[in-house]
């Protein structure tokens, strides 16, 4: 019978537990950042699929809003080719959406590379940026639905469906962002 060391048996569940905590953490993260987002459900389940890291709120951030950008970016592709109108209210309210997603996908491509850039002397006006883009994209969002008020049928759903899906995990990123300033002091800006 083989006899294992009392060393390796007190010290293997503590190396185990504290290589279980370290992979943990990030989930901690997520988890107590979504807490308080507009949609914490949302933002639970769409940052911990996320794949890439988040270890600090930078990097959920940046998540958050690359969820954001991915989902602008399917709705606009969705609305440009799956969509027709057919009064030319319809028509004209799709084109106009059209036209607000894609500056929302400019702005939210603008707030992602500001978020990768961060830097303590200009952090302040960095985040601003960031903040006022998000929002900016959030009140596409939200006018983008405005041009279908008085159309009815199946393409103001469809469109209708989407842009809130986009809108929610747009509302969640700018929660995020909104956390950066918070968090400033407790978590390195540059990696």
């Amino acid at each position: 019978m083989m006899t294992i060391p009392f060393f390796l048996l007190t010290a293997l569940p503590l190396f185990l537990s504290a290589a279980a905590a370290k992979h943990g953490a990030p989930q901690d993260l997520v988890q107590s950042s979504c807490l308080h987002a507009s949609y914490p459900r949302l933002c639970l389940r769409t940052l911990s699929l996320y794949s890439g890291p988040a270890n600090t709120p930078r990097d959920l951030a940046q998540a958050a809003v690359k969820v954001s950008l991915s989902r602008a970016q399917k709705a606009s592709n969705y609305l440009k080719t799956r969509v027709k109108g057919k009064s030319k209210k319809e028509r004209v309210a799709l084109s106009d959406c059209v036209e607000q997603i894609a500056e929302s996908v400019d702005e939210l491509s603008s707030t992602l590379g500001e978020l990768k850039h961060l830097r303590g002397e200009t952090f302040e006006f960095q985040l601003s940026n960031a903040q006022t883009w998000v929002s900016a994209a959030l009140t596409n969002e939200d006018t983008c639905l405005d041009g279908f008020e008085g159309v009815d049928g199946k393409v103001k759903s469809d469109v209708k469906r989407k842009m809130t899906n986009v809108a929610k995990v747009t509302s969640n990123a700018l929660y995020m962002i909104n956390r950066l300033d918070d968090s400033r002091g407790r978590h390195q800006l540059n990696p």
